[in-house]
């Protein structure tokens, strides 16, 4: 769409002057048809479901790296209680544990 400030659109308010059909076609270079709301409404409308399909889908994401995380807490804490007990149990039996 072309952006015209309104003095390039219309006849100066001092002249008596018709509206030309040149100035006419410059209008309704401007104007929005209905066609044109209607197509906006449609793609604003796509935009807007599209936009929810993406936070539903990054909420379950964030949901799924939340219980990853917590599953890793969980397991990290088994390890080293498990480290824990393998060091205990080879103090006690003597046995050297290297690397």
């Amino acid at each position: 769409m072309y952006r015209l400030k309104a003095k390039e659109l219309l006849p100066k308010a001092d002249t008596k002057d018709m509206l030309t059909n040149e100035d006419i076609k410059k209008i309704i270079q401007v104007v929005a048809t209905k066609e044109d709301v209607v197509e906006i409404k449609e793609e604003i409308f796509t935009l807007k479901e599209n936009v929810q399909m993406l936070t539903v889908s990054i909420d379950k994401l964030t949901k799924a790296m939340e219980d990853m995380h917590k599953e890793y807490v969980i397991t990290k804490h088994r390890l080293d209680r498990h480290e824990t007990w393998l060091k205990q149990i080879a103090e006690k039996v003597g046995i050297k544990l290297e690397l």
